[in-house]
Order: structure tokens, then C-alpha cells, then sequence
């Protein structure tokens, strides 16, 4: 079940990447995304947003802390190299194109 990346661009477009830091390292700006805009590949981002914790995650014993502690959303950034590979793919391919339209036409 193998399919070309198609229409990355498109889908690149609505990454925002933002510069921020973590109210616990206020000295240290990142560079990156919100896990809950990043609408373009959904596959990237774990867990819900504005989750919180619940009495019955804490006697799953699956986390700790206390109900209604939020439960931060994250991201697993390298599985957005693929869309990012796809869309310069697309952008060099529009480049050369018109690359070879300009030479055509003498300019």
C-alpha cells in the first residue's frame, strides 16, 4: 500500500512554525511547533489537546500528579521530514521548469 507523497506544498503551508520557550526553562527559545496546530500530518503529534488528568488514569497507575493536572501534547518532529522532503521535491521541480521556460524564451 505504497503511494507517492503527493500536494506537500499545500500541506506544508499550514505548518506555523513558532520560536518559544517552556515556562520551566524561561532562559532557553526553541524553535518549533504547536502540537495542536499541526494539522498536516497528524501522525506527528501524541496525545490530545488540553488533556488532563483523570481519577481513572490515576488508579490505572498509568500517571501521576493530580486530576485536572495537564497532560502536555508532543511531537515527534523527524516523522515531518518526509512532507518537508516532498515539498522541496515539488518546489525544485517547479524551479526547473521554470528555469527551462525562461532559457526557452531567450531570457
Amino acid at each position: 500500500n505504497v503511494v507517492t507523497l503527493s500536494d506537500a506544498i499545500t500541506r506544508l503551508k499550514t505548518l506555523s512554525p513558532k520560536r518559544f520557550n517552556f515556562k520551566s526553562a524561561p532562559s532557553i527559545t526553541l524553535d518549533g511547533f504547536l502540537a495542536h496546530e499541526v494539522t498536516a500530518v497528524p501522525e506527528a503529534v501524541e496525545g490530545e489537546k488540553d488533556g488532563v488528568i483523570t481519577q481513572a488514569m490515576l488508579d490505572a497507575g498509568t500517571l501521576e500528579g493530580t486530576v485536572g493536572d495537564p497532560i502536555y501534547q508532543g511531537i515527534d518532529q523527524s516523522k515531518l521530514v518526509p512532507l518537508l522532503t516532498a515539498a522541496l521535491q515539488e518546489a525544485v521541480t517547479e524551479i526547473e521548469s521554470l528555469k527551462s521556460r525562461l532559457d526557452a524564451a531567450g531570457l
